[in-house]
C-alpha cells in the first residue's frame, strides 16, 4: 500500500513532461508534431520499464493512452539496437497482435506518427480483404507487424511471415482476445516465438484464464496499472433513461434534435439492429452510418472516415466492431441497448472523455434490460441519474431503480467469469451475432 501511495506520488509530482522520459531525439520531435507533452499515467509507468528492457504488465482501459505506452519505447530501443549492430536492413523485430482490424489500423497510425523520424517500415495484417496488398509490403521488409491473430496465423502457414527474430512481442486487449474466442489462436502464435524476447501484455480486466496467460507469457514483470474497468472517467457526464423498447427510436431522434450534439456514438447489440437503426436515422433527416463484422473492410473505414470528419452525424456500431475507435472530440456516447456485460459498459463510454475531454454518456433502459442496468451500477459502484419526465417516460420503472439503489450503493460489485459467458444465458447473447 505505501509502495503503491509513493509510486503514484512521483508520477504526479515528478514526472510532468516526456522530457522526463530520456527519450532520443527523433521520438521527443514527433511527438512535439504531434501537440504532445504530458504523458498519461499509463505511459509514465510504463515507458521506463519498458526501456530498461522489462517485461511489462499493463492493466488500462480503452482511452488511457497504452498505445504511445507501447509504442514509443519499443520504437526507441528498436532504434538504439539499430545504432549499435549498424544494422541497415529491414528485420521483423517487432509483433504486435491485436483483436480487431480498427484496433491494428489505430495502431499502426500511432507507429507511423511516433516513428515519423525513425527509419522503420511497419506492415498492418488483418483478415477480411484480399492479402496481396499485406504480402507485397512484408515481401519488400518490414521491422515491424501488427495483425490480428486469423490472418497472421494463414500468412505463417504460407511461409509469408516467420517470427524467428522477434525480439519484442506486444499483446494488446488481452481480455478482448478471449472474448472473442482468439485465445487458442494467440497461443498458436506465442508456440512459435522465440523464448528470449521482451513481451509487453496489455488488458483492461484481468479474468482467471487471461492471468494465465499472462503467468506463461511473462518474466518477473514490471506491472503497470491505471484506472481500473470498474471505475468510469469523472469527467463524463451519465444518465439514463427509461424507455420501452418500441420507443427507443423516437427518443433518439428526440434527442438528436438538440444541434449542441455534434457527433454520437451509438452502440446496439446486434449487427442486422445497427443496419436498421442507422436507415431509419437517415429516413428522419439525421446522417448516419453503420459498422459491424458483416461490412467489407472498405466500407467500415469509409464510415469511420466520414465520422472523423463529420460528414456523418451519428455512427451505429456494435461492440466489436467499435474496438479501438479513437474519434478526437468525440461528445456522446449512447447505449441505445445496453450491454449484458458490465464491463462492456465501461469500455463504451470511455469512446468519450478521452484525455481530460469531457463527454457525455446516454443509456436507454427498457423493461427486459433492468437486471443490465443492476449490474452495470454494481460494477462501476455508482448509481446513474435518471433522466425523468421525457416525452417517452415509464414512470413504473423508477420505483424499480429507487428499490435497487440502496442494494447498487452496498453490494459488492458482480462481475461475472468468462466461464459465465455461455450461450443461452442472458450474458451469452452477446456472443451470438455481431
Amino acid at each position: 500500500m505505501i509502495d503503491s501511495l509513493i509510486k503514484d506520488f512521483i508520477i504526479k509530482y515528478f514526472i510532468v513532461s516526456f522530457n522526463n522520459l530520456q527519450l532520443i531525439e527523433p521520438l521527443m520531435k514527433a511527438l512535439s508534431k504531434e501537440g504532445y507533452t504530458t504523458p498519461t499515467p499509463i505511459q509514465q509507468q510504463a515507458i521506463p520499464a519498458v526501456l530498461q528492457k522489462r517485461d511489462l504488465l499493463g492493466c488500462a482501459q480503452t482511452g488511457t493512452g497504452k498505445t504511445a505506452a507501447f509504442t514509443i519505447p519499443v520504437l526507441q530501443l528498436m532504434y538504439q539496437q539499430r545504432v549499435e549492430k549498424q544494422q541497415q536492413n529491414h528485420v521483423t523485430q517487432t509483433l504486435i497482435l491485436t483483436p480487431t482490424r480498427e484496433l491494428a489500423l489505430q495502431i499502426g497510425d500511432s507507429i507511423k506518427a511516433y516513428g515519423h523520424f525513425l527509419p522503420f517500415r511497419y506492415q498492418v495484417v488483418f483478415g477480411g480483404v484480399p492479402q496481396h496488398r499485406q504480402v507485397s509490403g512484408i515481401k519488400k521488409g518490414v521491422d515491424i507487424i501488427v495483425a490480428t491473430p486469423g490472418r497472421l496465423l494463414d500468412l505463417m502457414q504460407q511461409g509469408i511471415i516467420s517470427l524467428d527474430q522477434i525480439e519484442y512481442f506486444i499483446l494488446d486487449e488481452a481480455d478482448r482476445m478471449l472474448d472473442m474466442g482468439f485465445v487458442q489462436d494467440v497461443r498458436r502464435v506465442i508456440a512459435k516465438l522465440p523464448a528470449k524476447r521482451q513481451t509487453l501484455f496489455f488488458s483492461a480486466t484481468m479474468p482467471f484464464e487471461i492471468k494465465q496467460l499472462a503467468d506463461i507469457l511473462l518474466v518477473n514483470p514490471v506491472k503497470a496499472e491505471v484506472t481500473p474497468v470498474s471505475s468510469t472517467v469523472d469527467t463524463i457526464n451519465q444518465s439514463v433513461y427509461f424507455v420501452e423498447k418500441q420507443n427507443k427510436r423516437s427518443l433518439l431522434v428526440e434527442l438528436l434534435k438538440n444541434e449542441e450534439i455534434k457527433t454520437v456514438l451509438v452502440f446496439t447489440q446486434m449487427k442486422h439492429a445497427a443496419d436498421k437503426l442507422a436507415k431509419q436515422l437517415n429516413n428522419a433527416g439525421i446522417t448516419a452510418e453503420a459498422i459491424h463484422g458483416n461490412k467489407a473492410q472498405n466500407a467500415r473505414q469509409r464510415a469511420l472516415e466520414n465520422f472523423k470528419k463529420r460528414k456523418t452525424r451519428v455512427l451505429v456500431a456494435t461492440d466489436i466492431a467499435a474496438r479501438g475507435i479513437d474519434i478526437d472530440d468525440l461528445t456522446h456516447v449512447v447505449n441505445y441497448e445496453l450491454p449484458n456485460i458490465p464491463e462492456t459498459y465501461v469500455h463504451r463510454i470511455g469512446r468519450t472523455g478521452r484525455a481530460g475531454a469531457s463527454g457525455t454518456a446516454i443509456s436507454f433502459c427498457d423493461w427486459s434490460e433492468k437486471i443490465f442496468l443492476t449490474d452495470i451500477q454494481k460494477l462501476i459502484k455508482k448509481t446513474i441519474p435518471v433522466i425523468e419526465g421525457h416525452e417517452f417516460d415509464i414512470a413504473a420503472m423508477h420505483s424499480v431503480q429507487s428499490a435497487t439503489t440502496t442494494a447498487t450503493a452496498t453490494a459488492a460489485p458482480s462481475v461475472p467469469s468468462f466461464n459465465s459467458f455461455s450461450r443461452g444465458g442472458r450474458r451469452g447473447r452477446v456472443f451470438t451475432q455481431r
